[in-house]
């Protein structure tokens, strides 16, 4: 009684471990990184690097432009080298709400936004390994992008959104 003991603890336990690796893996679960300041520039720049989520590469590059620009706009940056600011540029409360209009039209694929991000940066071998997950429907990609945060100010200041 005591052998089938012995034999038949560890054998419990190792087909729990392996259901429960199996499960993990299959789940194609993505994790929400933040965005992280990589450095500033001396023209007003920032180099950020940011993750995105889309139904291929090419989309996740986007949304990854897009959440850099809308953590800089919203949120600001709080994590990384802390070279960045960490406030955002627009302070009030709730103003992607306030200017909802605007900030659909200005985030839309190939809208406005475009203007402010780059992806100029970032190395060739970089751009040959990106952190890219995917599952059976989404990628997920880390892109290291260049954000023009006194253009983006700039223009607040011009369209009178504060």
């Amino acid at each position: 009684m005591k052998k089938i003991k012995f034999l038949l603890i560890p054998l419990v336990l190792s087909f729990s471990v392996h259901l429960c690796a199996q499960k993990k893996g299959e789940s194609g679960a993505y994790y929400d990184y933040g965005i992280r300041c990589q450095g500033v520039e001396m023209d007003g720049t920032v180099t950020l690097e940011s993750y995105g989520k889309g139904r291929n590469l090419w989309d996740a590059g986007e949304q990854a432009k897009k959440n850099a620009v809308s953590a800089l706009l919203f949120n600001g940056i709080k994590e990384g080298n802390g070279g960045c600011s960490s406030d955002p540029l627009l302070i009030s409360s709730s103003p992607e709400t306030v200017h909802e209009e605007y900030f659909a039209a200005f985030f839309a694929d190939d809208g406005p936004y475009l203007e402010y991000v780059s992806v100029k940066d970032e190395r060739i071998l970089r751009k040959m390994k990106r952190n890219a997950k995917k599952s059976k429907n989404m990628q997920q990609r880390m892109v290291v992008v260049r954000v023009d945060r006194l253009g983006l100010k700039k223009m607040l200041r011009a369209e009178n959104i504060k």
